[in-house]
This record gives structure tokens, C-alpha cells and sequence, in this order.
């Protein structure tokens, strides 16, 4: 077996009884788009695999907010198959920055393979399945579907972002909405087009049957 082989089937054990929207098929999604984009970039292959393949191994919101546990989990995992040092501060720099966190997060790292994995992440937060997803975890989190009488808040701190109860259909303004004007490749923004008028679409459908009016 592969390094990759075997954090593949690291990842796929370790979220094997995750929520759907964060589990190994999240995963294995960011991992092909991650591919395709990489395709048209010049970097490093192998940093971009382990970086998307990890970059979800403990999400913060399954873990009290702690966000230093998925960086120590895939850090642990990297140095017992005896990675090399470097990549494996370029991984978990990767996990680190990734994150929307509200859109106000001050990335404190950059690199060529952090933008593929952060393009080929948000990728998966938009569109279809990016809808799909925002309902599985509002559901998941007892939230109501929509309330017209609570208005998105677009000016939300990275703690208030974290600890929001809104309604699902305000994570569309607050994040969904707002990804496709922050990706960082050519690749990334052309699918992200497409993604994103998909959830004007729905969104318009919604609010027309909502009111009765479809």
C-alpha cells in the first residue's frame, strides 16, 4: 500500500460514524476535486492529497470548537508513517487555514496547495450537494429549515459564526453564497459558477413555494 493508501483507509476509520455532511464521502469529494484542479496547477501533488484527504479528520464542530484536534490527529498519523518533516507542516498549515470560520479568519499561512484544497473544499459546500449538506447538519442540529423573521447576519465574529443557531437557510447568506467570489483558482471559480447559480435557482424555488406561489 501507498502513503496515500493508508490515509485513506485512516480517514475512512476514523470518520466512520460521522455526521453525513463530514464523513469519509465528504472527504473522498474534496479529494477528487482537489485532483482536478491540481491538474491545471503547478504544485505539489503530494501535499495536496494528504491535505484534502486530512483536512476534515476532526472537524472543530464535532469536538467542543477545539480546533487543534484534527491538526493533532493527522500530525500523529503523518509522523508514525515517518512523512517528511516539511510536508508535514505544509499538511497541517493546510488544516489549519482551510476553514471559512465566518469569512472574517485571518489566514496565517499561503501556498499553491492550500488554495486547491481550500477551492476543492468549498467546491463541496455549494451547489447540490452543498445544499444537501447545509440541510443534513441543520437537521442534525435541530434547527429550523427557515424563519422569515430572522434575518442573516453577515458581520458575525469567527466565535459568533461558530456558535450560530440560525436557521438553515441563513448559512446560504452567511457562507454558501459568499464562496464563489473567494476562490483562489481558474478552475475552482469556473465550476463555482455553476454551483452557485444552482442555489440561486433553489433558493428562488423556495421562497416561491414558501409563500404558496408555486
Amino acid at each position: 500500500m501507498t502513503l496515500i493508501d493508508r490515509t485513506i483507509a485512516f480517514v475512512k476509520e476514523k470518520l466512520d460514524k460521522a455526521e453525513g455532511g463530514h464523513d469519509w464521502f465528504h472527504i473522498e469529494r474534496v479529494y477528487k476535486n482537489a485532483l482536478l484542479i491540481s491538474k491545471d496547477e503547478d504544485c505539489n501533488l503530494n501535499v495536496v492529497q494528504l491535505g484534502a484527504l486530512l483536512h476534515d479528520i476532526a472537524d472543530s464542530k464535532f469536538h467542543d470548537g477545539d480546533e487543534t484536534v484534527g491538526p493533532k490527529a493527522a500530525r500523529a498519523f503523518l509522523e508514525s508513517e515517518n512523512v517528511d518533516k516539511e510536508i508535514i507542516n505544509h499538511v497541517i498549515n493546510i488544516i489549519e487555514n482551510i476553514s471559512f470560520k465566518g469569512g472574517n479568519f485571518g489566514q496565517q499561512f499561503i501556498s499553491k496547495e492550500l488554495e486547491i484544497v481550500q477551492d476543492a473544499d468549498r467546491l463541496d459546500a455549494i451547489g447540490a450537494i452543498g445544499i444537501a449538506r447545509t440541510f443534513n447538519y441543520g437537521g442534525f442540529k435541530n434547527r429550523a429549515i427557515y424563519n422569515p423573521a430572522i434575518a442573516p447576519n453577515l458581520n458575525m465574529s469567527k466565535e459568533e459564526y461558530k456558535k450560530s443557531e440560525a436557521p438553515t437557510l441563513n448559512h446560504f447568506y452567511e457562507k454558501l453564497l459568499l464562496l464563489k467570489d473567494k476562490m483562489n483558482t481558474e478552475t475552482g471559480k469556473k465550476i463555482a459558477q455553476a454551483r452557485h447559480k444552482y442555489m440561486e435557482n433553489f433558493l428562488s424555488q423556495f421562497y416561491a413555494e414558501w409563500e404558496g406561489e408555486k
